[in-house]
């Protein structure tokens, strides 16, 4: 039984290849270069059919898990206890890994976010969110070199990610971890 043509969606673009992401179980997107056919495009999805139905499994795998989670937010008092835990370690690991990749840095500023782990703005000011105190360790620094090799590429290009590994060669692990478990960490925040 083939995956029939209506029960995906077809994004073209200036793309070399065709790839397809299986957004929640009901959604099939497939990226497509704009000079494949849709006969082309079908016989792919087609190929990869068992690898969308295991994908499919796995996003209503872990939508179940998270329903099933109990969903504990944080106490006002455990939120400032983290907040004055992330002032105090994380400005040391932002001193510790400035000078390996040969940066300066201004600002640094704590907050919990909803979203975002970390931001580096133009001037150099780094944000961090509390809740990474709630992470291993090395998923801290993973952010804070994330964030300090922004000082030399204020991108996501491969020139960006070669300055990390050299300084993070872990950082793929680390960054898969909080993929994996970040939004139930964000879940807890109580705002």
């Amino acid at each position: 039984m083939s995956i029939q043509p209506d029960t995906y969606r077809v994004i073209r673009s200036k793309r070399k290849t065709i790839s397809i992401e299986v957004t929640n179980e009901e959604e099939i997107l497939v990226r497509a270069p704009r000079w494949v056919s849709m006969r082309d495009i079908r016989y792919f999805v087609d190929e990869k059919e068992a690898w969308i139905r295991k994908a499919k499994a796995r996003v209503k795998a872990a939508k179940e898990k998270e329903a099933a989670e109990p969903n504990v937010k944080l106490t006002e008092e455990e939120l400032q206890t983290l907040h004055d835990e992330a002032r105090r370690i994380i400005p040391d690991r932002v001193a510790h890994y400035a000078p390996l990749i040969g940066v300066t840095y201004g600002r640094i500023t704590i907050r919990h976010q909803k979203t975002r782990w970390g931001s580096c703005t133009a001037k150099g000011n780094l944000n961090f969110n509390c809740l990474l105190m709630l992470a291993p360790p090395e998923v801290l620094d993973a952010i804070v070199v994330h964030e300090l090799c922004h000082r030399k590429v204020m991108n996501h290009s491969e020139k960006f990610y070669r300055e990390i590994y050299r300084v993070f060669p872990e950082y793929d692990h680390w960054n898969t971890w909080l993929r994996k478990h970040g939004r139930e960490l964000l879940r807890r925040n109580p705002g």
